[in-house]
Order: C-alpha cells, then sequence, then structure tokens
C-alpha cells in the first residue's frame, strides 16, 4: 500500500456501541465494514442509482488495512475515498479512516471491487455510471 493521497472526498461515518471491543477501540475488523459502508454509499450518492439495480455488481476481491491509531465509541469518523486504478473490470480503491477534522488518518486501507454478471458471475466492464463515477476519483496520472 503505497503512502495516503489526498483524500477530497470523504464519506461521514458514525461509530457505534458494539463497534468497540473489550479493550475499549474499535475493533479491526469494523474497518473493513466502514470501507464497504462508505464505498457503496459513495457510489449511490454519485451516481445517483442504487447500484444493486444493475446486472453487473462490484464483489470485494481484496481488503487490506494498515491501523495507525486507535479510534473509539463515540468518535465521529470520514471515511477518505480515492481510487488507485481504474481498470476494465475492476476498481482499486485507497481508503483512510478519519476523526472528523482531523487530517491525520487512523487507518489506511485498500479495497478491490471486480465486477461481475449478477447472474452468472463471470467477470464484466465495470458499468458506465460507476466508471463515470469512479473516474471523477482519479488523480492525474492514474489510470
Amino acid at each position: 500500500m503505497s503512502e495516503a493521497p489526498t483524500f477530497a472526498t470523504r464519506w461521514p461515518m458514525p461509530t457505534r456501541w458494539a463497534d468497540n471491543d473489550h479493550y475499549g477501540h474499535v475493533n479491526n475488523v469494523t474497518y473493513y465494514s466502514y470501507f464497504d459502508t462508505a464505498v457503496n454509499a459513495w457510489l449511490m450518492s454519485a451516481t445517483g442509482m442504487d447500484t444493486r439495480d444493475l446486472p453487473a455488481i462490484g464483489v470485494v476481491a481484496e481488503t487490506s488495512c494498515r491501523f495507525l491509531r486507535q479510534i473509539s465509541f463515540p468518535d465521529q469518523l470520514e471515511v477518505g475515498i480515492a481510487c488507485e486504478r481504474l481498470g476494465n473490470r475492476s476498481v482499486v480503491y485507497q481508503l483512510a479512516v478519519f476523526r472528523l477534522g482531523e487530517a491525520e488518518p487512523a487507518a489506511l486501507g485498500r479495497f478491490v471491487h471486480v465486477y461481475v454478471d449478477e447472474q452468472t458471475r463471470q467477470p464484466v466492464p465495470v458499468p458506465e455510471p460507476i466508471r463515470a463515477a469512479v473516474e471523477g476519483l482519479l488523480s492525474p496520472g492514474t489510470s
């Protein structure tokens, strides 16, 4: 995972009481839920449609997370969303979890959506509404 890009797109994400583990901080697996929720909610907002209605669905093929600082309920968070790579059949997102109003991330993540036909589960091109939205996340010099 490369260094954190500038995350111009941030999606609000509240912590929940159940997110904390016995040690008083957000459990590591919960970050993956934050990534999944932020990416899919942002996609629905950016496309103006319910992406579940498309004939192709984005399945998660890979995720990773590097934990940098502890967060805990009742922290208010933002998930930074950027695009590392927009391919023919996949999107690689770079993600970061921030406490609301903070510049330094608490975690950095990577999330890969591979698009497949809803019925056959065979890989297909990234649907045009998704592609158009994600292109807005690309930094100059990325593809």
